[in-house]
């Protein structure tokens, strides 16, 4: 394969996959289906008999009661050829809320399983898989992790043969961090691989990662999957109707991530004044002079005096 092949477009007009929008475009897609195995065989260490072979994707709501959560959510669900449920949610950005999120979403699609009349020995084990592009576990350097039911001092876990909960966590600044570091080897880790496409756009820096792309294209000479997902990614970001739709579900993102960046700091702001209307109380309480609470505090007479009237 000639090395250009690899690259038609300008890079800098390669959408970026990390938008939940474009990742569902790539991964979500039934004409794209033989990439979606290859990528969840790969975060899931699937090989042999345990891989996945086919899957369904499913439309279906999960949670969805609130306005605001349906207009959040771009997720992947997809049915196994075992009748394993799996759930991946891209998240570009950090809404806080990340663990209640998953846990919530886990169990409306476990529960969904069941049907009217059935035991519940009928539910099969129910997977999600969150790909952050942001921290989620300060203590934790790894980049990838994965957690079930244990018990808490055998570290036995629950029920193994009768495992139904399976979460995984994708942080993606950890991982360019390793690969940086040349701490990974994506010729041997087919996940890196996948990984890399993801990370290689970076549409909040206005950034391509040219050295990721340089590692691509070597990659893409040996690995089929990996070219032929480049090749819909090319397609996709070039389409006028997609860019569009991507436009707008960006801002989207970037305006909910504002106002959230808003909630916080007025919180915080009122967490001050409540913590400094507190001290002059405590000053006044303790008979200190009103210059004084004044400098202080940095509060007006006004406003000291107020606080005396409340004490």
């Amino acid at each position: 394969m000639n090395r250009k092949a690899l690259r038609r477009i300008p890079l800098h007009k390669l959408i970026d996959l990390k938008v939940d929008y474009a990742f569902k475009l790539l991964f979500g897609s039934e004409r794209n289906k033989n990439i979606t195995i290859v990528f969840l065989n790969a975060i899931l260490q699937r090989t042999g008999r345990d891989k996945v072979k086919e899957v369904m994707f499913v439309n279906q709501e999960i949670g969805g009661e609130f306005q605001d959560d349906k207009q959040s959510r771009l997720d992947i669900i997809v049915k196994t050829q075992s009748g394993e449920h799996i759930n991946v949610e891209m998240q570009l950005s950090n809404q806080d809320d990340m663990m209640k999120r998953t846990l919530y979403y886990w169990s409306r699609l476990f529960t969904k399983q069941l049907q009217k009349g059935k035991g519940y020995r009928t539910l099969l084990p129910t997977i999600t898989i969150n790909i952050c592009n942001f921290t989620i576990f300060d203590d934790i350097q790894h980049y990838h992790t994965t957690y079930h039911l244990y018990e808490d001092s055998t570290m036995q876990r629950l029920k193994p043969s009768d495992d139904v909960l399976e979460v995984h966590f994708i942080e993606m600044n950890k991982f360019l961090k390793a690969w940086h570091e040349e701490k990974l080897h994506p010729l041997e880790d087919i996940l890196a691989r996948w990984l890399l496409l993801l990370g290689m756009v970076d549409v909040r820096k206005d950034k391509v990662y040219l050295d990721i792309y340089r590692e691509l294209e070597e990659l893409a000479m040996k690995d089929d999957n990996l070219l032929e997902a480049f090749n819909v990614w090319e397609d996709l970001s070039q389409t006028p109707e997609t860019r569009i739709a991507y436009e707008q579900r960006l801002k989207a993102i970037l305006d909910e991530e504002a106002r959230l960046s808003d909630m916080r700091d007025k919180s915080l702001e009122e967490g001050i004044e409540q913590g400094v209307k507190k001290v002059a109380k405590e000053m006044l309480a303790a008979n200190m002079d009103l210059e004084t609470i004044k400098k202080l505090t940095g509060l007006t007479v006004e406003e000291i005096e107020a606080l005396r009237a409340e004490i």
